[in-house]
């Protein structure tokens, strides 16, 4: 039996508005937020950019780490973010090219 994959992203969008989720399929989740197909706080303030993500092989793991985040204050998000990506860049070409 394979072993799946579980991430925790974080979604903004120019000023930057933040979202934290969790996926079984960054790429494919992109793609929905990407195309709008997410209805709800993403899509009403078009966060697609990705500014961060983490992996784990543990749906507990993910469900728990996205709590961590999301009960964060913005200023702690933003420099989770900017430690692994400082420039605050769209991080999705990474992910939707594999």
């Amino acid at each position: 039996m394979s072993q799946r994959t579980f991430f925790v992203y974080i979604l903004g969008n120019e000023r930057p508005t933040l979202y934290t989720g969790m996926t079984n399929n960054l790429q494919r989740r992109l793609y929905e937020h990407k195309q709008g197909l997410c209805d709800g706080f993403t899509k009403r303030y078009h966060l697609t950019k990705l500014l961060y993500y983490e992996s784990g092989d543990s749906a507990m793991g993910a469900i728990i780490r996205e709590k961590q985040i999301k009960n964060m204050g913005r200023q702690a998000k933003l420099d989770l973010i900017r430690s692994k990506n400082p420039s605050m860049k769209d991080l999705s070409n990474e992910i939707l090219r594999h």
